[in-house]
């Protein structure tokens, strides 16, 4: 079954596709679309719904999207739903991660409280729009620390596991992540209530 997911970010596209291993993913890439569409709702539920219709309606096919971002407590949970435009979209992770922990250099482990939220949605031409929504919880860590993953992977460290989850593999990172369970979640729709 051809899914098509809206996204064309790499790195997402291969949690995506790892999870989704029964479906062919197509990304907005390889539909050579040009579709563009802006992100500007107050939650990540609102973006995601927006992105899977908009594309569904245009394309009169089933599309997945998703909204995700990194919740950070002490800063009123910024950078949120503007995590992927934080600072700007053109600037690196890198010196995006070096600015939060530059601002949180003084906070103390216990006020250093995050998460990571994804939220799916599943727009079908003719049909209701449906939703999952996953996190995972972790605090910022004082330093960026690991190779693999992307975005705010090297300074979102889970206590239970003693990592950043940019030091978890792939499949580590999918049983754990906010993106792997809301996959599953969407996964287990797809395969038993969708039509």
């Amino acid at each position: 079954m051809d899914i098509v997911f809206a996204t064309a970010n790499e790195g997402k596209l291969v949690e995506i596709k790892s999870v989704l291993a029964e479906f062919n993913i197509l990304s907005l890439k390889d539909l050579k679309t040009g579709i563009e569409i802006i992100e500007d709702g107050a939650t990540f539920e609102e973006n995601a719904v927006k992105k899977a219709q908009t594309i569904s309606r245009l394309l009169n096919i089933p599309v997945l999207a998703d909204d995700s971002g990194l919740e950070i407590d002490y800063l009123d949970k910024a950078p949120g739903v503007y995590s992927a435009r934080y600072m700007g979209e053109d600037t690196s992770y890198s010196v995006k991660n070096s600015r939060i922990l530059n601002l949180m250099k003084d906070v103390p482990t216990r006020q250093r409280t995050a998460r990571f939220v994804c939220v799916i949605a599943y727009a079908k031409p003719g049909s209701e729009t449906v939703t999952v929504r996953a996190e995972v919880e972790g605090i910022i860590h004082s330093r960026i620390q690991g190779e693999n993953g992307f975005g705010y992977d090297p300074i979102f460290f889970i206590p239970q596991l003693n990592k950043t989850t940019a030091e978890l593999s792939l499949a580590e990172k999918n049983e754990i992540s906010h993106r792997g369970k809301a996959l599953k979640l969407m996964k287990e729709l797809l395969n038993n209530e969708i039509p």
